[in-house]
C-alpha cells in the first residue's frame, strides 16, 4: 500500500483548524474528503505534521496518508487539487514515501511565521492575513527580550492555561525577528510547540515592542512558570506554519 507524503497551503480564515472536529470544518476533513473522492468512496486518514488553530494560515503543513492503488505524483497533486477547489487549500507536492515515514511523529524541526503590519493606517488588502499594531514597534528591544526565551525551558506562562501537553517543557532553536517597510515578522523554529505557545510570545514581545514592558520581564515572566505573568495571546489570523524539517528520506524505487 503506497504511502504518500504531501506539502500543502491553506487559508485558516474559514476553518476550525487543521484536526477534524464533529460540526465545525477543519482542513483534515477537506483533505479527507477530497482523498475519499478521488479514491471512488474509500474512507483514508490524512495525518498532519502540527495541528493548527482556528484562523492559522498555513504555507507548508506536510501530512501523510496510504493509498491502495498506484498513480503518480502528478496524478496525486492534481487529483487532489481539483476535488478541493474552490476551498482555500492546495496541495503543493505529492511524492510517494517509505510505508514507516510518519509526518506528525518524525518531524524534527517545526517552522512558524509570524506577520505584523505595523502602520497608522488599518490594512485594507492583508485582512486576516497579519496583525495590525498602530503603534511603532522598537524591533531591537523585542529582540532582547526573545533571546531569553531561545533553549530548552519551562514555557507554562506562555502556553494557553488549556494546553493538554504533558509537559510544559520545550526547546526554542530561534527566534527572528525583522522588519520590512511596515511590516514586523517574527519567525520562530522548534521541534515541537505547546498550545498557543507562539502566539503568546508574540503578544509578549509586542508589549516589548510598544514600550509598555521593559525586555527584561519577558525573561521574569518565564521565570513565573504561570500564564498569568506572560503576555496576551495574538490573534491567530497573523500567524503561519510555513515549513516542517525531516531527517533524509529516501522515496520507495
Amino acid at each position: 500500500m503506497p504511502r504518500w507524503k504531501i506539502t500543502l497551503e491553506y487559508d485558516g480564515s474559514g476553518f476550525a483548524g487543521w484536526q477534524r472536529q464533529p460540526g465545525a470544518p477543519s482542513v483534515q476533513q477537506a483533505l479527507e474528503n477530497a482523498l475519499s473522492e478521488f479514491t471512488g468512496g474509500q474512507s483514508i486518514r490524512a495525518t498532519g505534521a502540527g495541528r493548527t488553530d482556528a484562523g492559522v494560515h498555513a504555507l507548508g503543513q506536510v501530512a501523510h496518508f496510504d493509498l491502495m492503488r498506484l498513480d503518480s505524483a502528478y496524478t496525486v497533486r492534481e487529483g487532489l487539487n481539483a476535488r478541493l477547489r474552490p476551498l482555500p487549500v492546495a496541495i503543493l507536492e505529492a511524492e510517494p514515501v517509505a510505508d514507516t515515514f510518519d509526518a506528525r511523529l518524525q518531524a524534527i524541526r517545526r517552522h512558524y511565521l509570524y506577520r505584523i503590519l505595523n502602520r497608522r493606517p488599518h490594512p485594507a488588502v492583508l485582512q486576516q492575513r497579519v496583525w495590525h499594531v498602530a503603534n511603532q514597534l522598537d524591533v531591537d528591544s523585542m529582540r532582547e527580550g526573545a533571546a531569553c526565551l531561545i533553549g530548552r525551558h519551562d514555557f507554562t506562562s506562555y502556553r494557553a492555561t488549556e494546553c493538554q501537553a504533558r509537559s510544559p517543557v520545550k526547546t526554542i532553536q530561534s527566534i527572528d525577528i525583522a522588519r520590512h517597510d511596515e511590516e514586523v515578522t517574527i519567525r520562530v523554529a522548534a521541534p515541537s510547540f505547546l498550545h498557543h505557545q507562539v502566539r503568546n510570545i508574540v503578544g509578549t514581545l509586542k508589549l516589548v515592542g510598544e514600550g509598555h514592558w521593559h525586555f527584561t520581564r519577558v525573561g521574569e515572566a518565564l521565570a513565573a512558570r504561570h500564564r498569568s505573568a506572560g503576555g496576551p495571546t495574538a490573534p491567530a489570523h497573523g500567524l503561519y506554519f510555513t515549513q516542517v524539517d525531516y531527517h533524509a528520506m529516501v522515496s520507495p524505487a
